[in-house]
């Protein structure tokens, strides 16, 4: 099957690309390289995957449909995982338009062109971050999510309404799954993991919201996230969401605990408030992707760091001791 992969340069992209092509798809990577981080790292990323004789690479933005369209009309993908999209809580707020013309309108280019060339398998990417402020833990797929504490938030859940409003309209099979807190080899420097992990290395302090007391975040590794996609493209039917976490929520004081012990640095820590954007707890009910999917996030968070410390050590150390 020709699979396209938007967004398949970045870090669940990447490796989602890489899973794909090892079981012999055929795979088309439409990635901007846009520098929200440096675009390096992610031509980094695809080092494996342009090696492989399967694997297309095409730089384009998803909001650019003329670009988009080429790529559909060249290549005529089965198969949709569409990844491509502003990440972040906080940084929304200072931007809320662009995280609209990318996350949603770039969004119905995708979903537009998937449908005109009658992709038989949609998979759709969304967050943890829909819930907001949920309290009934663990969080169901049912469960309400109309009450988002960030712009990014909002037009991720947008995304997922359109997704069911074209499969609606046109039948396409989607598979929308809500990604909770994901971390491993390749991770975003913008994400939790590598910003602590950085700035211990460098002697710096990191910011704990609460001294990470009672704070929970549901950290799932990448690979299980993969897996778990790859289950949802298979899925040939209807319409559904699905959570992808581990189920099993890390207090963020452990979590630094853990960092401390991997790498032998001990943490300077900063104290300050709970932004408005951040939930005390992300906790992932995955009955429904264990059920329909056969998911199962089987990675402890000791091995997953430890995995993300070897990483990083090979990949990020190097560059900052060229600094030096």
């Amino acid at each position: 099957m020709t699979c396209l992969v938007t967004g398949g340069a970045g870090f669940i992209g990447s490796h989602t690309v890489d899973a794909l092509l090892r079981r012999g798809e055929r795979v088309i990577c439409v990635d901007n390289f846009t520098p929200y981080y440096d675009p390096e790292r992610k031509r980094r990323n695809l080092a494996w995957a342009a090696t492989q004789p399967g694997f297309v690479l095409v730089e384009a933005d998803i909001r650019d449909g003329e670009a988009l369209a080429a790529v559909f009309e060249h290549y005529r993908p089965r198969g949709v995982v569409h990844l491509a999209a502003l990440p972040g809580p906080r940084p929304s707020i200072a931007n809320p338009a662009l995280y609209e013309q990318v996350n949603v309108g770039g969004t119905v280019q995708v979903l537009e062109l998937a449908r005109r060339y009658e992709v038989e398998r949609f998979v759709l990417a969304s967050t943890s971050s829909v819930y907001g402020r949920a309290t009934r833990l663990p969080f169901e797929e049912c469960d309400t999510t109309d009450r988002p504490l960030s712009p990014y938030a909002a037009t991720k859940k947008a995304a997922e309404v359109l997704g069911y409003t074209f499969h609606s309209l046109y039948g396409t099979p989607m598979s929308v799954v809500r990604f909770f807190t994901v971390y491993g080899p390749r991770g975003r420097p913008d994400m939790t993991p590598y910003i602590f992990v950085d700035r211990m290395v460098c002697g710096q302090p990191i910011v704990l919201f609460q001294r990470g007391v009672k704070l929970y975040r549901d950290y799932t590794y990448v690979d299980d996230i993969v897996a778990g996609v790859l289950a949802a493209l298979d899925r040939a039917q209807g319409y559904e969401i699905f959570n992808l976490g581990n189920s099993s929520p890390v207090e963020l004081q452990r979590f630094v605990a853990l960092l401390e012990q991997i790498t032998g640095i001990r943490a300077v820590i900063e104290d300050q408030p709970l932004p408005p954007t951040e939930p005390p707890i992300t906790y992932a009910s995955t009955e429904k992707a264990a059920r329909m999917l056969g998911f199962r996030a089987g990675t402890r968070v000791e091995e997953g760091l430890a995995r993300f410390w070897e990483w990083y050590r090979q990949e990020v150390l190097p560059d900052h001791r060229a600094r030096a």
